[in-house]
């Protein structure tokens, strides 16, 4: 079975985090991702803490979400909480709606800024790249998609792509990872309620019980670069629920 991580803002809304980790471990998930709002601000001590809460669980930290403005403005503590925990690939996550680009330069500068952004963590041994929403997918008025835009402007950027996103921007996934295989090195396993459902959890459901094809695309992604699968829900309303029955599902693929 390929192992399966769990995004640690799934589970934001239900502390404690050492309890969230007992939990992934004893349902079987062999790693987590963590986000900006855990380890942005923590000092070495709690860093260390914190890594050894994932050791004693049998967990690890290969990948994380930095937001741009602290991958460029404070290195020192993002290569510190990469060194600490264990991270192996930094995807930087989102763009507020107000600094998001018009046209496809835009775009495809914002693309030569993550590379750009990227190269003190690629120095030290960590590989870098970008974690898609649905904006990306938009058709800008060339024709082209601030998705493709980003990863011409950023030629050594990975992506970590989030499926249950490029569908809910339009897109067809299958499609894009047929001509991105490449550059795809983690993949958000994210479900989508059927149309009028879960109307309490923004729309989302737990894997398996969506209408999202996993078990096809699972099957596409074995030809891609693909190293991570990390579960993830952004709004769920029972976590101990989405823990369960996501890597139950997901042992079927």
């Amino acid at each position: 079975m390929t192992k399966l991580g769990f995004q640690l803002y799934s589970a934001r809304n239900f502390p404690p985090l050492s309890d969230i980790l007992k939990k992934l471990s004893a349902a079987g998930y062999s790693h987590v991702e963590g986000f900006g709002g855990i380890y942005a601000n923590m000092d070495e001590a709690a860093l260390k803490g914190l890594r050894a809460d994932l050791d004693a669980n049998g967990l690890t930290m290969p990948t994380g979400h930095f937001g741009l403005d602290m991958l460029e403005n404070d290195r020192e503590q993002s290569l510190k909480v990469a060194k600490t925990l264990g991270i192996e690939a930094i995807y930087c996550p989102y763009l507020m709606p107000d600094q998001r680009p018009s046209d496809a330069a835009g775009w495809f500068a914002l693309g030569k800024r993550l590379q750009e952004a990227g190269k003190p963590y690629r120095d030290a041994g960590i590989s870098f790249g970008w974690h898609n929403h649905d904006f990306e997918f938009a058709t800008l008025e060339d024709g082209s998609t601030p998705q493709e835009q980003i990863l011409a402007g950023g030629p050594d950027l990975e992506w970590e792509a989030d499926i249950a996103w490029i569908i809910r921007g339009n897109a067809d996934p299958f499609a894009w990872i047929e001509s991105y295989g490449k550059r795809i090195t983690a993949v958000h396993v994210k479900d989508i309620a059927p149309a009028g459902e879960n109307k309490n959890e923004d729309g989302w459901s737990d894997v398996g019980h969506g209408t999202v094809d996993w078990k096809g695309l699972v099957a596409a992604l074995k030809n891609t670069a693909v190293k991570y699968y990390v579960v993830e829900h952004d709004n769920p309303s029972d976590a101990d629920r989405l823990i369960t029955r996501s890597v139950e599902s997901f042992k079927t693929y």
